[in-house]
C-alpha cells in the first residue's frame, strides 16, 4: 500500500497509480479493515468535507495535518558513513477507503555539501487511543552525492493540544 517517491516535483506513485498533488487523487491497494475502522464517523465527515472542498475549490476548508521528524538510515557505510535528519508537516488528510493518508515532501539537513529530499505518502490512520491517530511512513530519499538513504518513521499525533 505504501508509496515510493519517484521525482523531485511532488509526483508520487502508489500501486502504479499516479498521485499528482493537485486536485485528483486515486488510491487502490490492499489495506487491513481493522486499521480502516479508526473513528469511522469522524473520518466519514472528514471525507465528505474534503470532497466538498475539492469540488468547490474552497480555500476555507481544512481537515488536519501531522508533524513528523526522523533520521534516515546510515548510507555509505564503508566509505563515508552518515545519515540525515528531517522534519516537517504533512499535507491535509486525503481520503483513502474508510481512512485517509497524507502527502509529505521536505529536505533533510546538509552533510558535507549535500542533502536529500524526503517524500512519501503515509499509510492509513493507526489509532493510538483517546481518539488520536498516527501514520506509518517509509521510503527512499532522492539520489544525491551518489547515494540514497532509506527512512522509516511514524508521524506525531494530530492536533496534540486540541480537544
Amino acid at each position: 500500500m505504501l508509496v515510493h517517491y519517484k521525482r523531485r516535483d511532488a509526483m508520487f506513485y502508489s500501486n502504479n497509480n499516479y498521485i499528482n498533488g493537485q486536485d485528483n487523487y486515486y488510491y487502490s491497494g490492499n489495506h487491513q479493515e481493522n486499521d480502516q475502522n479508526y473513528n469511522y464517523q469522524n473520518l466519514q465527515q472528514e471525507n465528505r468535507q474534503w470532497n466538498h472542498c475539492n469540488k468547490h475549490k474552497s480555500n476555507s476548508c481544512q481537515t488536519h495535518v501531522h508533524e513528523y521528524e526522523g533520521s534516515t538510515r546510515i548510507a555509505e557505510q564503508n566509505v563515508d558513513a552518515h545519515n540525515h535528519r528531517f522534519a516537517g508537516v504533512t499535507s491535509q488528510a486525503i481520503p483513502y477507503g474508510n481512512s485517509h493518508v497524507h502527502r509529505l515532501l521536505g529536505n533533510s539537513d546538509f552533510y558535507e555539501n549535500h542533502h536529500h529530499e524526503v517524500g512519501a505518502v503515509t499509510g492509513p490512520a493507526i489509532p493510538v487511543g483517546d481518539g488520536r491517530h498516527v501514520h506509518f511512513v517509509y521510503g527512499t530519499t532522492t539520489m544525491d552525492d551518489g547515494h540514497v538513504h532509506q527512512f522509516i518513521f511514524a508521524t506525531l499525533i494530530e492536533n496534540p493540544i486540541g480537544d
